[in-house]
């Protein structure tokens, strides 16, 4: 696996060359992101930078995983691509309390604008799941007869 790395204060970002895919962890124990970047976004991505600057850039990315522990409530993660431990086997992501059900994330993607580039990842998902289910069903009804 050929992966490139970019690090600075608070964020690690990388390219995974055979992919031809960017992603990005930021964050620390009270808060912590892993997002999939865009080649211009990851190309911003400067060691150099503040690491509120870099958070700009890679919060523009699409949301894969979030654990927020901030004391303003009891801790949670959200998962919003399942698929973030294949896609960022290099992250250390950080997990905090109990994960939010697929339905609840499902709302807010589809509640919250900043969450918007997760829509058409998480719709694909239900459809293939709702295709799934009815396929057992009809195996299962079929299996009662």
């Amino acid at each position: 696996m050929s992966l490139q790395f970019k690090t600075g204060s608070g964020w690690k970002a990388c390219y995974d060359v055979p992919a031809d895919r960017y992603f990005a962890e930021c964050g620390g124990s009270m808060e912590y992101h892993l997002y999939e970047l865009g080649n211009e976004q990851y190309e911003k991505l400067d060691a150099g930078m503040s690491e509120w600057d870099a958070s700009e850039i890679i919060h523009d990315g699409r949301h894969l995983y979030m654990s927020v522990n901030d004391r303003c409530g009891p801790p949670y993660t959200v998962v919003f691509d399942h698929d973030y431990e294949k896609l960022c086997p290099w992250a250390e992501v950080l997990g905090s309390g109990k994960v939010w059900s697929d339905e609840l994330t499902d709302a807010a993607v589809e509640l919250f604008v900043s969450e918007e580039k997760n829509r058409g990842q998480r719709r694909g998902k239900r459809k293939e799941q709702e295709k799934d289910n009815d396929k057992s069903q009809k195996v299962l009804f079929l299996g009662d007869h």
